[in-house]
């Protein structure tokens, strides 16, 4: 669960800059409609009605794909259903497609929730991920509806991790990776990510919060005691997937301070590479005081230990990339919040050379007057970065307010293509009553350290969508990731969107030579 109030560039020296070669243009596929009605309209097992907040229904936000290695005609993907203003949703549903992304079947991911099965009234922060031998693992995030004040066992939570061996029709029932009910620990924004290089190892990886009991009723409070804290959990399945090592710490960032948006990927020689949002307070209170860092740590011996360490004390010193300058995202005529990726950075990994790219909403290329997408890249598996540049294609003749780029989600096509997707407001400029949005992907071929090299922007979108019409969630939210794959040289873009009077489906949509 994304938690909105919780909020060492290395030099690269060795790449070469070559001359400006404009990326190739891109053909796009039709826009297919992947979600549909909730199933759970009809769900009284998770007492709706008793709950808290505001549920939204039949809205699905929060996508995340990927693709069959055996078979890039199977895709699958999961998101969230029926979300709720104030976290989670009524649960995780899966898509899945055996033609490419051209039509897709609904697969409900067993005993995540009350809703399909489970015990716990709420689900969060869906992911995928392929061995290489065709099993797709999925984990979620799963919870109560708590208010304060808390007890034991009443904050109940669990990471839950379950397997399918058919394609995403079908799944196992889940396994608990980590479960915890001390009211003191909540564990938080998870990623799974199978081995590229072993079908039997796959590892998930989240923050996990610790805060004095009395302060968890305001968790702005606990960030700002000494005591807290949100250092990086790891676990590991060395059998793919059919049960999980102990759940254990690889990285703590110290006393007030925390990570977010961890996620692993695998270089080709099997190196693991985790990407996270290290925030740390430098001075005076949350959110003025805080410093947010895109970070990366490393483990060369698939997720037994990592490092680098800092000389002599056996502790890991993340290699910071840059800072993470966003100022988030507001509407430009009425000034409310549009919940975005502003803190959770993506990275991508390509397969054939290792060379790894990081993309995240920045601001210091506007001044510090509104978010950008920002780049960089790592040709020696993370050790260096290229000094970030901006990416995102939006018009700058524009005001401001529209020229607002977010949520970035970056891939590797097999041809060595880097594709890096985004939201902007450009096209917000008729009907003051909505604020027009539309989806984009543009590309490099080479060289991306290179600004020049980025190019050819498509659109992914047919026509503007409402992003006011969004389940407002501490702001008008479609997730804090997007989903961004590919089959082949072709990118598939897994995306929420607003249409009509849903407040939110799932699209799919290619784009390629």
């Amino acid at each position: 669960m994304r938690n909105r109030g919780l909020f060492v560039v290395a030099a690269f020296l060795a790449l070469a800059i070559a001359t400006t070669a404009t990326a190739a243009g891109f053909t796009t596929g039709p826009l297919v409609q992947v979600s549909g009605t909730s199933p759970f309209a009809g769900c009284t097992a998770d007492d709706l009605a008793g709950q808290t907040g505001t549920n939204f229904p039949n809205s699905e936000v929060e996508p995340w794909v990927d693709v069959n290695p055996l078979n890039p005609a199977n895709l699958v993907g999961v998101f969230q259903q029926d979300r709720w203003s104030n976290g989670g949703a009524r649960g995780h549903i899966a898509r899945f497609s055996m033609n490419g992304g051209a039509t897709w079947t609904e697969s409900i991911i067993p005993g995540i929730t009350a809703c399909s099965g489970g015990f716990y009234q709420r689900s969060t922060d869906p992911w995928v991920s392929f061995s290489p031998n065709g099993i797709v693992h999925q984990i979620a995030l799963s919870f109560n509806d708590v208010n304060p004040p808390f007890t034991e066992f009443d904050f109940d939570h669990a990471l839950l991790a379950s397997r399918s061996t058919n394609g995403g029709a079908t799944w196992s029932a889940p396994v608990v990776i980590r479960r915890d009910t001390a009211p003191t620990v909540f564990n938080d924004k998870e990623s799974i990510t199978a081995d590229p290089t072993d079908a039997d190892l796959v590892y998930a990886v989240w923050d996990r919060l610790v805060f004095p009991a009395s302060e968890r009723a305001s968790l702005v409070a606990a960030f700002n005691t000494s005591a807290f804290k949100g250092p990086i959990w790891f676990a590991r399945s060395i059998d793919g997937g059919l049960s999980w090592e102990p759940a254990r710490e690889i990285f703590d960032p110290g006393t007030i301070a925390q990570t977010i948006g961890n996620q692993i990927v695998v270089t080709p020689d099997g190196d693991l590479v985790n990407i996270f949002d290290l925030i740390e307070i430098t001075g005076g209170a949350l959110p003025t005081g805080a410093v947010f860092n895109v970070a990366v740590i490393r483990s060369e011996d698939q997720g037994e230990t990592w490092g680098p360490q800092a000389r002599g004390s056996g502790k890991v010193r993340p290699i910071v990339i840059d800072k993470l300058a966003t100022v988030g995202v507001r509407d430009p005529e009425t000034g409310d919040a549009v919940r975005t990726g502003d803190i959770i950075p993506d990275i991508a990994v390509d397969p054939s050379n290792g060379n790894l790219y990081a993309v995240w909403q920045d601001a210091r290329f506007s001044g510090g007057a509104f978010d950008s997408i920002a780049f960089s890249m790592s040709t020696d598996g993370g050790f260096t970065w290229s000094p970030t540049i901006k990416v995102n294609a939006t018009p700058t003749n524009i005001p401001a307010g529209n020229q607002q780029g977010f949520t970035p989600s970056v891939h590797v096509s097999s041809d060595g293509t880097v594709g890096v997707t985004y939201y902007d407001f450009r096209n917000n400029t008729s009907d003051p009553a909505t604020l027009p949005t539309d989806y984009w992907i543009v590309h490099c071929h080479s060289n991306c350290s290179v600004p020049g090299n980025w190019g050819n922007e498509a659109r992914l979108t047919n026509a503007p969508f409402d992003m006011r019409t969004a389940p407002f969630a501490g702001g008008f939210f479609t997730g804090d990731y997007e989903g961004l794959t590919a089959a082949d040289d072709d990118f598939g873009a897994f995306v929420t969107l607003t249409h009509g009077s849903d407040p939110g489906s799932v699209f799919y949509r290619t784009a390629g030579p």
